[in-house]
């Protein structure tokens, strides 16, 4: 069973910023695809940032482009999303994934096998 926390998530006014973390505690990080969704309340899971098995390949959603940025730490089994210059509109609940082995950069959903448990940013105006 794998098991990913993801952290670093609260309140924060518009224009700051916040890092979060996803740690995987049973199940190496290492050679695998990782992503980032979140999902506004009513709304579907969005894609927000994938990075691939090497780190060597990123990929973002238009809407996030410039202002968040996503790295790995294969030794910590960690991977992590900076968000700079937060809007309103980036409030939602954010869920780090585990993709393929040796996968590239994936932005769907059914990419991915294993899901954390989430963690809510919220960004006032």
């Amino acid at each position: 069973q794998v098991h990913l926390v993801a952290s670093g998530g609260g309140l924060v006014q518009a224009g700051g910023s916040l890092r979060l973390s996803c740690a995987s505690s049973t199940r190496t990080i290492s050679n695998l695809a990782m992503g980032w969704f979140r999902q506004a309340p009513g709304a579907d899971r969005d894609f927000v940032a994938t990075i691939n098995w090497s780190g060597g390949s990123t990929d973002y959603a238009d809407s996030v482009k410039g202002r968040f940025a996503i790295s790995r730490d294969d030794a910590k089994n960690t991977v992590y999303l900076q968000m700079n210059s937060l809007k309103p509109e980036d409030t939602a609940i954010y869920y780090c994934a585990l993709g393929q082995h040796y996968g590239n950069i994936a932005v769907q959903p059914s990419d991915y096998y294993y899901w954390g448990q989430g963690t809510q940013v919220t960004v006032s105006s």
